[in-house]
């Protein structure tokens, strides 16, 4: 079934949020415990969709508790074939590469759980529960988890070795790396599998992650390029579309991203795609396509938290604030990652609630302690977050190590350059803002920041040229840094704001008038060609629709810094 909103199911408007959360929160589990019991049951933080997994199979499993070898291992007895249901969809979801829905994915941890509490010896359930682990802790946003993953899949080790066949822990350690952001440990175990088993297609996503973080993009394409020719379907696509995103081949991963939705096959895997749909839409300055492919993939799936995130940032862009905040809330409350908190507190910040900011800026201080608690590296994010509303000495300190540890991305190489221009060294600056814009897909925010590097190094062509492209892409990209950026520009005697189609409008050049032709004459020559010029298309060194001025595989570098 297709709800991709080229025709809504429902009207675009309608940003009718999930059923509201319960006014308090269940006691979380305590990140301090020493020594968690990896039989007990996440405590239910996703509310209604984790409510309705309480039925069915589920009821018997959550039951579980105590240590797990408190039954004596049967070694004759294995793992039997999953009842149909929830725990067999989540299998299916699991062999076809898929997210599974929340409540399927909380069903197969309890009946993992309920399976190696009573037979310990059993290496591949002990690698499906700790990977299990790793998925909720990342789509519950509660670090803990991971500590549990690592216990689980250490056991399954321990059990039998990944040299002795057991490669499903090992990619189960690359994707808690991952999810981590430890890439460089990410990169060694999904290397480890790839070396012994390279038609394992499984271990191919955790090494585009790793490899992505890292700022290899080329190992990054191959990897992609041999994850595609080993599977196939919706999540193939998607990586192929996410490879064409970050190369900045918009309109290329937009035909890949609806390809995907049109062959999706499940509610979870099919709102992944409507949400990266939604994410091309607004990385293009198209807010109200955003808001339609978000809203779409909250219809196909209600638990699909990040969508409420998209939609309120492209609501914001629409000028519906309250509705974003309302969106942002509801998501925080199911899903409470420290980007989303920053989001947040930049939106009160544009609004004038001066004091709401500063509360959002400390929940988020608290969240990032508690994620390095559990082993998180939030560098990058601790960092943007420095730059602008810290100290962006600390931010420089903090980016330059993740540098040093070979995390290289984009990302890294975007908000070091800010965080040193931040703090006085714009000339520093400049490569690393360069290298971002070069290698970044097409981000408005990257330009932006190049943009106001170069105005600061009184390179004032470039600096025009960047910014304008910056907002002829997204002239909403950030409600605090956008404003900032269009002034920067108007200072700089630029193009006026409103995205690409206002601004080729501003730039058109006047029609020339043609005079009625006096009986026996033609007109001028001069004239005749003004007739058939066509009108120029776009503002000089902007992208064209769909693509960017900066692809890697094409693009001029924009200064002659380097790194």
């Amino acid at each position: 079934m297709d709800v991709t909103p080229q025709l809504p199911l429902e009207s675009p408007d309608s940003t009718e949020p999930p059923r509201e959360p319960p006014e308090t929160d269940p006691a979380p589990l305590d990140p301090a415990s020493p020594d968690p019991d990896l039989a007990e049951l996440p405590p239910v933080s996703l509310r209604t969709t984790l409510r309705r997994a309480a039925m069915g199979v589920v009821a018997g499993a959550v039951l579980v508790t105590g240590a797990v070898v408190a039954v004596p291992d049967d070694e004759k007895k294995s793992a039997p074939p999953p009842a149909p249901g929830p725990v067999s969809r989540a299998l299916k979801a699991r062999d076809m590469g898929s997210p599974a829905s929340l409540s399927d994915l909380t069903a197969l941890i309890g009946d993992r759980q309920q399976w190696v509490g009573t037979h310990p010896s059993d290496a591949p359930s002990w690698a499906l529960l700790g990977t299990a682990y790793v998925e909720w802790g990342q789509r519950s946003a509660d670090a803990a988890y991971f500590g549990r993953a690592e216990q689980a899949l250490k056991r399954s080790l321990d059990v039998e070795p990944g040299e002795n066949g057991n490669t499903a822990a090992w990619v189960g350690l690359a994707t808690l790396a991952n999810a981590r952001h430890d890439f460089v440990t990410a990169k060694k175990w999904g290397e480890k599998v790839r070396a012994r088993q390279p038609k394992q297609w499984n271990v191919y996503p955790a090494l585009i992650d790793a490899y992505n973080g890292l700022g290899d993009y080329k190992s990054a394409n191959s990897a992609v390029e041999k994850f595609t020719a080993l599977h196939s379907g919706a999540p193939a696509l998607i990586r192929t579309a996410q490879r064409y995103r970050d190369r900045g081949r918009g309109e290329d991963a937009q035909a890949n991203a609806q390809d995907a939705a049109d062959r999706a096959t499940t509610p979870a895997q099919k709102a992944e795609c409507l949400y990266l749909l939604g994410e091309l839409a607004w990385e293009r300055g198209e807010p109200d396509e955003a808001v339609a492919q978000y809203s779409a993939a909250l219809r196909t799936d209600r638990a699909h938290h990040p969508s409420l995130v998209g939609r309120a940032r492209a609501l914001v862009a629409l000028g519906r604030t309250d509705e974003a905040q309302r969106d942002y809330k509801a998501a925080l409350a199911n899903l409470p990652l420290p980007e989303y908190m920053l989001d947040l507190g930049e939106l009160y910040e544009s609004l004038g609630r001066d004091e709401d900011a500063r509360n959002q800026y400390a929940r988020l201080g608290k969240a990032l302690a508690l994620d390095a608690g559990q082993g998180v590296d939030n560098a990058l994010l601790r960092g943007r977050f420095e730059s602008d509303h810290g100290d962006p000495a600390t931010a420089v300190k903090l980016l330059k190590a993740e540098w040093a540890r070979s995390h290289r991305s984009a990302a890294v190489a975007d908000a070091l350059g800010w965080a040193l221009h931040r703090s006085g060294d714009s000339s520093s600056a400049l490569a690393y803002a360069t290298r971002a814009v070069d290698t970044g897909g097409q981000n408005a925010s990257y330009t932006a920041h190049l943009g106001a590097i170069q105005q600061s190094l009184k390179d004032y062509g470039p600096a025009r040229r960047n910014l304008a492209e910056a907002l002829l892409t997204n002239p909403h990209f950030s409600p605090l840094e956008g404003p900032e950026a269009q002034k920067a520009l108007e200072s700089l005697g630029g193009p006026p704001a409103g995205g690409r189609q206002d601004t080729e409008a501003a730039q058109a050049p006047v029609p020339v008038p043609v005079p009625v032709p006096v009986a026996g004459h033609s007109a001028p020559k001069a004239q005749s060609k003004a007739q058939n010029a066509e009108p120029r298309k776009s503002a000089p060194g902007a992208a064209g629709p769909g693509r960017s001025a900066h692809a890697p595989a094409e693009a001029a570098p924009r200064s002659s810094g380097s790194l």
